[in-house]
Order: structure tokens, then sequence, then C-alpha cells
């Protein structure tokens, strides 16, 4: 049970480098708040970059992990070990006028708590998780700091110059914050490494509701992406990052030439460069495979472009898909694992870390592979896509699970819980 407790929460503030578009983060935000608001909480949002409710936003600019100043000082952070004075000066210079953000933030909305999504967990922007941290600790403020990924889960936060501000403040040890997980290897780690105790909260999904049909809008797709009816269409729900293993939907797509398999990659953002974007796009060249890559014309939501073209959205892209492809070496969870499960299509899935410790038990119904393609994983997904009544059943089965496991109810139930940590009876 924690120190600080508040007799009465009911306006909460989300905190984060960005409220936009489809990435993890964004999308389970916008999963808690819609719980949240029907527990009876009224939400804010602070951040760098959103196209959310404006007048329950406050966007200030240097808390973008992309802004220009933010870039230049996160690039000299990593990568050697020795800070020099100048660098100490423009992080606390940035972390001051955050943290005077943050006053203004909590005060114009009159905010009874705080939930930072990911923003104290990966060293994104260290000004920012800076300022939260000396914030908490100015005021006493109740936080759920929910964790997507830690630092000491990419390689490339491992040299580095700031190992005094990692320690302070990703994650922070205070008193009045209650830390949240979305596996149960983060919550193994963050004991062993932090000493800290944590709630484990999956990700999930509204499986109360039913997808959408393949409507006149979504039935276009195919054809403006140029897949002819006979082809298959092969669907990677991913941003293009070296662990989301793309080559092996690459390859996949390539041993199915009987079946004209294309490849769609639904997400264009390359936040970690450019490098493994243009790596993949040789390797696809090289096996002959035609990947689909269109951020014209597919985003957030349904639209019409200035060439007066249609432009669709992730849920177009499941409709239309034939199977999906989820081959990453790690991943913190598993979204789009879980929204191929809602739209019951048919998914290859690499055995990553946290697939085989909390959901492999639970028995769903995928493709499986140890880290690459084989003659086994290629013959069984031509089965697959060969026997519709199969496809019907998998879904059908996998589904369930998703209701049972990952569901709105789940999430309400551990947010409760977390409530209750700070006197919310």
């Amino acid at each position: 049970m924690y120190l600080t407790k508040t007799s009465c929460i009911q306006r909460i503030g989300f905190i984060s480098t960005r409220f936009q578009g489809t990435d993890g983060v964004s999308l389970e935000t916008v999963k808690w708040r819609q719980v949240l608001e029907k527990m009876g909480y009224e939400c804010f949002f602070f951040s760098g970059l959103s196209d959310w409710q404006p007048d329950k936003s406050i966007v200030v600019d240097e808390a973008f992990f992309g802004h220009p100043e933010i870039l230049e000082i996160q690039s000299c952070c990593f990568g050697t070990t020795v800070r020099g004075e100048a660098l100490t000066g423009k992080i606390q210079a940035v972390r001051f006028r955050l943290k005077q953000a943050l006053y203004d933030f909590v005060n114009t909305f009159k905010l009874d708590l705080l939930i930072t999504e990911n923003a104290l967990t990966i060293p994104m922007h260290i000004p920012l998780g800076l300022a939260i941290t000396e914030y908490v600790a100015e005021t006493g403020i109740p936080v759920i700091a929910h964790h997507h990924d830690f630092s000491w889960e990419r390689q490339r936060f491992s040299v580095n110059c700031v190992e005094d501000y990692l320690s302070m403040a990703f994650p922070p040890r205070l008193h009045t914050i209650n830390h949240v997980v979305i596996n149960s290897e983060a919550r193994q780690k963050l004991s062993f490494r932090c000493g800290l105790s944590s709630i484990i909260i999956p990700n999930v999904f509204d499986f109360d509701t039913s997808p959408p049909e393949l409507d006149d809008y979504a039935r276009t797709l195919r054809q403006d992406m140029g897949v002819a009816p006979d082809e298959t269409l092969l669907l990677q729900p991913t941003r293009v990052v070296a662990r989301k293993g793309i080559e092996h939907a690459i390859e996949l797509a390539g041993r199915l030439k009987d079946k004209k398999a294309k490849l769609l990659i639904s997400h264009q953002e390359r936040d970690e460069g450019s490098d493994y974007f243009l790596r993949t796009m040789d390797y696809a060249a090289l096996l002959g495979v035609d990947v689909i890559v269109r951020p014209d014309i597919i985003g957030a939501d349904r639209g019409i472009i200035e060439s007066g073209a249609k432009k669709y959205s992730l849920w177009d892209c499941y409709l239309n898909a034939d199977f999906v492809t989820y081959p990453s070496t790690y991943e913190g969870f598993g979204n789009a694992f879980l929204e191929a499960v809602w739209f019951k299509k048919p998914i290859l899935v690499n055995r990553y870390s946290i697939f085989q410790e909390d959901i492999e038990p639970l028995d769903f119904d995928v493709v499986v592979m140890e880290n690459y393609v084989t003659p086994e994983t290629i013959e069984t997904v031509r089965t697959i896509i060969e026997n519709p009544e199969v496809i019907v059943l998998m879904g059908a089965k996998n589904f369930e699970l998703g209701r049972r496991f990952f569901s709105f109810k789940l999430l309400e139930q551990r947010l409760h819980q977390v409530m209750m940590n700070f006197g919310q009876l």
C-alpha cells in the first residue's frame, strides 16, 4: 500500500511524447482512456505531438522525441560514456522548461492523478523523464507509470553517458508511483534491476465488439495496392524496424510463389532510422517479392488525399488480408497479434520470449516459427490459405481466447486494483 493517498481521484492526465497515429503506445492509451472514462474518470493529455481533443490537450513541441533539439541531445547521450558540461546544460535547460509545462498542465486541468505512457520507461526523451520525475518528487501527486519498453531491452541504449539520469528517471523510485508492466518478463526484470514491485496489465482489445465487415469502401484496397484477385495478400501490421523480423515475412512471400504472394507493410514509421528499411527492400528485390509500402494512402483513419484518391485505415488492411505475418524477434507484448485475433485472421508468429511466456500457454491456434522459416512453415501456411473452413475454425477459437484473456473487462479489473492502491474504493 502506498504512503500517499488521495480520497478523490476524478481527473486524470496522460503524459507521453506523442498521442498520434497507430504506434503501440498511442493505441494502448486509447484503450485505457476508453475504460477509465467508462469507470467515471475524466481524461486529459500532455504530449509533444497530438491529434487528439484540443480542448483536453496541452501540446509542447519539445516534449516530442522527434523535436530537432531533442534529437540532437539524444544523439550525444548514447554511444559514449563521458558527458560534457555543455550537454548537461542542454538537458537541464529542456528539463526545466518541460517541468514548468507540467505544472501548467496539472494546474490548468486540476488533475488528481497522472499516467505516464512509456515516458518513464524507454529513454527516448531524457529531459522529459527527468522533468516528470522532479515534478512528482516536488508535488507528491499519485502516478501510474505504464511501462511498455525498458532501456535494458534495447541494445542501442547500453552504452551511454547518462547512467545517472537513467537510474533517476527510467524508471524512478518514488513512493507515489504505482508501476504497471505489460508482461511477466518485464515484471521480473523491474524487480531484479530496480527493486520495484509492479502489476501486470497486458495489452488488451475490445473483444466485446465484433470486427467490421468488408464494405464497399474497403473492397477497393487490393486494386488500389496493385493486388490482383488471384494473388495472396500477406499483411505485416507493424513499423519497419529490425526487431519486427520483416525479412522472414518477405521470405515467406517469396516461397509461396504458387500463391502469387505479395506483402503489405501497414506502418511507415521508421523511428529507429532507415537502414533496416533499405536492407529489407533490397532483400525483397533479391527474392523477387513485391513489397507494398503506401503511406500515401494508408493511415490511422479513412479519408481522401489531395489527389482525390481514397485513404485506407489499418482496419481496411486487415479486412483485405489473406494471412497476417508477425515474425518479431522481440515484442513488449503484441498489439498486432491481438488485432489479427480480433479480425479472425490466420497468423504466423515467431516464438519471441513474451509470446512463449504469456501467450503461447493459452493455446492460440497459430503457425509458429523458431527464428527462421522452414519448409514445414511454408507448407502449413499454404494448407491454411487453401482451406477457408480451417481459417474459420482457427479464427473462432482464437477470438474466444482473446475475449477470455485480453478483453476490456480484464483491463477494468486491473485498473480498479491499481486505483485501490491510491485509496480509491
